[in-house]
């Protein structure tokens, strides 16, 4: 099972009906029980000038990445304001709420991920829940002192930024003296391999228990040789042009288009475009922590030793 589809702008409401008291805010899915998944909704969301998405609370893990604009979001009490690279994790049954307080200046928008996938309206059963407004706190007043995370503050939780990573030679050079550089570790870590870097961002370190997000970079030439997972994944396009090879068919991939493979769904791709690739992915559920992948060259090797007696 898999799905090809794009990704825009030009949309209006939210088909789940999680729009109840929001001012300003649309949600378009592009991977959902509507593409054949089971796990997985994702989708884009933007948030007009001024405009809000009140206090809320789900029974499933989201996460979200910042594309364009300067939202603020209260999560669990705390209120930070966004920018473009910037993503937040809610876990499950934690209340958080949106808004957009450029009044006079530009749309926010974000993509999302959800697992367990979000109910639609009229569903039976509920999986979103609106706690009372709170007198005398209007989206200008509750944001207004919303500031940029303190990402070096061990006390700030379930957000990150990440913008991409620049060309393999650069990203993996070592610069500045040895003593008194800023911290990194395994939480700033990127995995390099195949002329592919991948930087996670939402993941078991963040809190997720659920659903991952990261973003992938090919260098040209880089290259996944086709394989599948026992799990969902979606790959939103934001940049350059690459080759697929999806269910042994040759897709052209490009910055607007979304693909979602399925469990067992074989995939890989190649980058033949002498420039360089990006695009953000998702999975569901979480990967386990072996065979996670299943490489067709390395089963056909097999098949070839066992017809030769070896």
């Amino acid at each position: 099972m898999f799905h090809i589809g794009a990704w825009g702008w030009d949309f209006t409401g939210d088909p789940r009906g999680h729009d109840r008291g929001a001012r300003g805010y649309a949600r378009a899915a592009l991977v959902d029980r509507s593409a054949g998944a089971t796990h997985t909704d994702v989708g884009t969301c933007r948030l007009a000038p001024g405009g809000e998405l009140p206090l809320h609370v789900h029974s499933y893990e989201e996460a979200a990445y910042v594309l364009d604009g300067h939202p603020a979001v209260e999560l669990d009490g705390r209120r930070y304001r966004l920018g473009p690279g910037d993503f937040v994790f809610f876990p499950v049954g934690v209340p958080h709420r949106w808004a957009n307080p450029d009044a006079g200046g530009a749309e926010a928008r974000w993509l999302d991920v959800n697992t367990p996938q979000a109910a639609l309206a009229g569903a039976p059963g509920e999986d979103t829940y609106f706690p009372p407004a709170r007198e005398g706190e209007p989206v200008g007043e509750w944001s207004a002192g919303a500031a940029s995370p303190d990402l070096a503050d061990p006390t700030t939780r379930h957000l990150g930024h990440y913008a991409g990573t620049p060309p393999q030679r650069e990203a993996l050079a070592v610069s500045g003296p040895a003593r008194g550089r800023a911290p990194a570790g395994m939480n700033t870590a990127v995995l390099a391999y195949s002329g592919i870097s991948v930087k996670m961002m939402v993941d078991q370190n963040l809190g997720a228990e659920l659903l991952t997000m990261f973003m992938v970079d090919y260098e040209p030439g880089g290259a996944a040789q086709v394989h599948d997972h026992p799990f969902e994944e979606v790959y939103v396009f934001v940049d350059g042009e690459i080759e697929g090879a999806i269910e042994g068919t040759r897709h052209t991939f490009c910055a607007g288009d979304v693909l979602f493979c399925g469990v067992g769904s074989s995939h890989g791709f190649f980058n033949e475009s002498g420039g360089r690739v990006r695009w953000i992915e998702t999975q569901a559920p979480q990967p386990p922590r072996r065979h996670a992948y299943r490489w067709a060259a390395h089963w056909q090797h097999l098949k070839e030793r066992l017809e030769q007696g070896r």
